[in-house]
């Protein structure tokens, strides 16, 4: 069992961070001692590590309170969870679609450039400012 500060270092979070995730029900509620202690086992350590590693794979919080109730749930488990990642390979497919448009524009501009960038006219400027029109 782990009180709260014990919890936050092993995960390598703050304090508020875990309180913040019982508020919007990423973690439940633990017991408390009679000191009012919040008591945490090994189980919200796991969570949280899960939470955190979800999160650097680019998922949002609305997103992994999803992940997690379809995780929490007896039914239908494994539907649930080939729906939500159908759906996030979707996401992560515009998103790289939207990222590539953005290189190829980048480089568009690049070539603008000339040789001299020490002039006060900027070609890039000018080319953006021609396109916003």
């Amino acid at each position: 069992m782990y009180r709260i500060s014990e919890l936050a270092e092993k995960c390598g979070i703050n304090k508020e961070t875990i309180r913040y995730y019982e508020r919007v029900g990423l973690l439940k509620n633990p017991p408390r001692t009679n000191a009012g202690y919040r008591m945490y086992t090994e189980e919200s350590v796991n969570r949280i590590k899960f939470i955190k590693r979800i999160q650097e794979l680019g998922f949002t919080l609305a997103e992994i309170s999803k992940l997690l109730g379809v995780v929490d749930k007896d039914d239908e488990r494994c539907n649930d969870m080939y729906n939500f990642v159908v759906d996030k390979i979707v996401e992560v497919q515009t998103r790289i679609m939207d990222l590539k448009r953005i290189e190829q524009m980048l480089l568009n501009l690049k070539e603008c450039c000339p040789d001299n960038k020490a002039l006060y006219e900027c070609p890039i400027i000018e080319t953006l400012m021609i396109e916003v029109k």
